[in-house]
């Protein structure tokens, strides 16, 4: 009920997705009951009140709660449609032996994506964050953003993860700020002591991170021809760029197709792959 009513308190923003922290429908609960005893089945009770939500207020939800699977539990993350649909789980990849003493299975070593009708997204939960295989293989699928519902607010790791991804990484935790990273790793917005409960922010999906050189060259052009319809966002230290289409008519892919830029993860898998060349 209580988490209800903090979605109650966002309706006024009309957002597109929620992402709600991790089994969050347990958290704090005394009945002495381990995780594994509480895991739910398919159609998953506690979600329904969440799926009509979802559906009344047309938005994406991202619930994390124990589900059991083939006699087996896991720590997973669902994600419900605009219509209150199902459309799959993403299951923890690295669970605590906390966790597995009391009876959570380690997920499948390859998470999936969601395609949604505005972007693609990933789902890593938690103790997840300190190892790289779940973050690198949803990189390589190129996710617009990583949720990433915890127990605790991992501030430097989460802003890590998203440059290192090159993807907004936006985290739900019931215990200290939750995050909107940016693809630099800069924090967009985060709950705080006057607002603990939740936050919302725009994003614009299209933003991509490029390696500054050589591609550097072609930035007199790029303002030139589309001025202040492409904004040029450079990180001197980091030889990052940012380039950002503030037009609806404008993809920033078209952009850097047109002046032959690639993205900062082109850009070093091209080397590795010229590397490996030289190698041989």
């Amino acid at each position: 009920d209580t988490m209800l009513g903090f979605l109650e308190e966002m309706k006024a923003y009309q957002p597109d997705i929620i992402c709600l922290p991790e089994t969050f429908t347990s958290y704090g609960s005394t009945s002495g009951t381990s995780y594994g005893d509480s895991a739910e089945t398919m159609p998953y009770p506690s979600l329904i009140p969440f799926q009509q939500f979802a559906k009344e207020n047309l938005c994406y939800l991202i619930c994390p709660i124990i589900i059991m699977e083939d006699g087996k539990a896991y720590n997973a993350a669902v994600v419900i449609d605009r219509q209150g649909r199902i459309l799959g789980n993403y299951k923890k990849m690295h669970p605590t032996i906390g966790e597995m003493d009391e009876g959570i299975n380690p997920g499948p070593l390859e998470p999936p994506v969601f395609d949604l009708e505005f972007g693609r997204i990933g789902i890593q939960i938690c103790f997840d964050i300190q190892w790289r295989d779940g973050w690198e293989s949803l990189s390589k699928k190129n996710p617009d953003i990583i949720f990433w519902p915890s127990a605790f607010p991992g501030r430097t790791l989460i802003q890590t993860k998203a440059w290192d991804c090159s993807a907004y990484a936006v985290s739900s935790t019931i215990k200290g700020p939750s995050r909107i990273c940016d693809l630099s790793g800069g924090i967009i917005a985060q709950t705080e002591f006057w607002n603990r409960n939740w936050i919302c922010a725009p994003v614009n999906l299209e933003k991509i991170l490029i390696h500054t050189w050589p591609y550097v060259r072609h930035f007199p052009d790029i303002k030139e021809k589309y001025g202040r319809h492409m904004k040029i966002e450079t990180f001197d230290e980091e030889e990052w760029t940012i380039l950002e289409s503030l037009s609806p008519e404008i993809k920033v892919r078209d952009v850097m197709d047109e002046f032959g830029i690639l993205s900062l993860k082109e850009h070093v898998e091209r080397a590795d792959r010229a590397q490996q060349k030289y190698r041989m």
